[in-house]
């Protein structure tokens, strides 16, 4: 493998035997010279694009039954299709260089957030399961309705604007079938939106922080907006019991209940 022009450049080497002639004799008929074309080896295929993700070893075990042939009678649609089929791989171009090369392309895809527990899914809302995740343990946790990803990534994307002017970021967004909105903050904070006016109802409740005290807003463990006029609170355990008479905004009321 070499790395030329911030490309990886991955080359593989096959060995083939090609039989050209027999009996040392020259081909006569169209049909001989057709056999002796046809019978070149493939000797070199070079696989090319900028790879984090997409290891050596996947693209061999693919590669090698379809280019073990000669070099006109490789599958080329079904060596496209094979690679294409890689979970990392988003992009994917072919194409024969004369007399012993095949020429491989590859567009890596770029994850933009989880999907569900074991998936990631790009940002133009295509999910894809490699084998391990585990280095993307980092990424938020999304799920939404069945081919809805991208409508809910740009929820998504809403929700999270909304929150950053408040320095407030998220780790998990979830849509259910009937698409009710629940998010969870990086403190650990859940946030249940509900199915109408689920932007309006957040706005209101981060207008209610500027009266609480940081200590309160620690203690939340799961505050449920699906309220017309008002918020309830489900308390970590051994939260003391707070008095609202001296905190709470009559503009903004909120509905304590402690669970």
């Amino acid at each position: 493998m070499a790395k030329i022009g911030g490309k990886i450049i991955l080359v593989l080497l096959l060995v083939t035997v090609a039989v050209l002639s027999v009996n040392n004799k020259l081909p006569t008929r169209l049909s001989d010279i057709k056999i002796k074309v046809s019978s070149l080896p493939i000797k070199f295929v070079r696989v090319e694009g900028i790879f984090q993700h997409l290891k050596r070893e996947e693209l061999q075990e693919v590669l090698m039954p379809w280019v073990s042939t000669g070099f006109l009678e490789a599958d080329m649609p079904t060596i496209q299709q094979v690679v294409g089929d890689l979970p990392w791989v988003k992009t994917v171009a072919i194409k024969r260089i004369w007399p012993d090369t095949i020429d491989i392309k590859v567009e890596e895809k770029i994850p933009f957030v989880r999907w569900g527990e074991n998936s990631l899914v790009t940002e133009q809302g295509v999910i894809f399961t490699p084998k391990d995740i585990n280095e993307f343990s980092q990424l938020m946790i999304v799920t939404g309705p069945k081919d809805q990803q991208l409508k809910t990534l740009e929820i998504m994307k809403g929700v999270t604007t909304a929150l950053s002017d408040q320095s407030i970021s998220l780790t998990e967004f979830h849509i259910n079938d009937r698409w009710s909105w629940k998010i969870k903050l990086t403190t650990g904070l859940e946030i249940l939106l509900g199915r109408d006016e689920q932007l309006k109802k957040l706005q209101r409740f981060l207008k209610t922080l500027s009266v609480l005290t940081p200590e309160q807003i620690q203690a939340m463990a799961v505050v449920d907006l699906r309220y017309p006029n008002g918020y309830a609170v489900s308390w970590k355990p051994d939260t003391p019991e707070i008095d609202w008479t001296g905190s709470a905004n009559p503009n903004h009321p909120v509905e304590a209940e402690k669970q």
